[in-house]
């Protein structure tokens, strides 16, 4: 059996991956919820406004990655607005996955670092369910959302790359859009894994003792997911590189996500009064953290274009 085939099968199973991504959130959310009114946290920092008010972000984004997690399990959730399902999946996927492929390095790692700290041991426990919870949800939900969306937008997943394309298109648009994201993904791809591997050049030399393991996977992955993303988006665009469509689609979305979400959610991590300083020199620290964002949401707008001109042609040709 191939894997295109055992991954079709996969896929079909939605309602499956769909409970289990609900079962796998709850313990995190129910986490966030007692860290939100005060209870059960590890150290007396997290009391912070600014750490409540993150958790009670985390929180309500959870909640909503149950609700989508049924969403895609039932029928129900094929008639929701698709840009109320769009939006979180976008932001969640470009979390989840990278995260999954870094959850066996970066969780024991964090766990170590924490109790380094002196952080109450009830953390190793929370910290345990949270890890679970992450890893479980970056499965499922991933899976679940396959299923939902090859029944409800099939043009995302089936068919090859090569489609005539109807008179009046923008292809052309996404093309020059495409090749200015490229360039820019490329860019701050070779700084990231220059950074990882331990170049200097634009690190505070005062601040080299903090590029700890988490600093240094994260910006491997951030800079892998803006290679992936450059090939997935110049295979979208120019229709050459990959018979099938989903596979660059799919690496392309992925990569706009984690480009936007992870930059997002450094921003926010920034404004806890615990964080540690960026190991970067500050312009270089915002500017590739600006970077990665812009870069992120205009290679959704452009697989966004890519998907309409698909649909339009699709539509016609049935």
């Amino acid at each position: 059996m191939t894997i295109k085939k055992i991954l079709s099968q996969l896929i079909e199973k939605r309602r499956t991956w769909g409970y289990g991504a609900a079962i796998a959130v709850t313990p995190y959310l129910l986490i966030k919820i007692a860290w939100t009114f005060g209870l059960f946290m590890p150290t007396q920092q997290m009391g912070d406004i600014s750490w409540r008010t993150a958790n009670s972000i985390t929180m309500v984004l959870a909640a909503v990655g149950i609700l989508l997690a049924f969403a895609f399990s039932m029928p129900w959730g094929e008639k929701l607005p698709a840009w109320l399902v769009a939006f979180p999946v976008w932001v969640g996927t470009g979390l989840l996955i990278p995260m999954l492929l870094l959850a066996p390095v970066l969780g024991p790692a964090a766990m170590i670092r924490d109790q380094k700290t002196g952080v109450a041991n009830i953390w190793v426990y929370e910290q345990t369910f949270v890890i679970i919870s992450l890893v479980g949800a970056g499965i499922c939900l991933p899976l679940a959302l396959a299923g939902y969306a090859k029944t409800r937008w099939p043009e995302a997943f089936v068919g090859p790359i090569a489609t005539d394309l109807l008179p009046g298109n923008s292809q052309k648009l996404y093309i020059s859009l495409a090749r200015l994201v490229v360039a820019g993904c490329i860019l701050l791809g070779f700084i990231k894994v220059f950074w990882a591997a331990g170049g200097t050049i634009g690190i505070d030399p005062a601040m080299l003792d903090n590029r700890d393991l988490w600093w240094h996977l994260l910006s491997l992955s951030t800079g892998v997911w803006a290679f992936a993303g450059s090939w997935g988006l110049l295979v979208l665009t120019t229709r050459r590189g990959s018979k099938s469509f989903f596979p660059p689609m799919a690496t392309a979305w992925i990569a706009s996500g984690m480009l936007f979400s992870y930059n997002l959610f450094n921003r926010l991590s920034a404004t806890r009064p615990d964080t540690q300083p960026a190991p970067e020199y500050p312009l270089a620290h915002v500017l590739t953290t600006e970077l990665g964002s812009v870069l992120g949401v205009m290679m959704i707008m452009v697989i966004l274009m890519v998907l309409h001109d698909r649909r339009r042609a699709m539509r016609r040709a049935a």
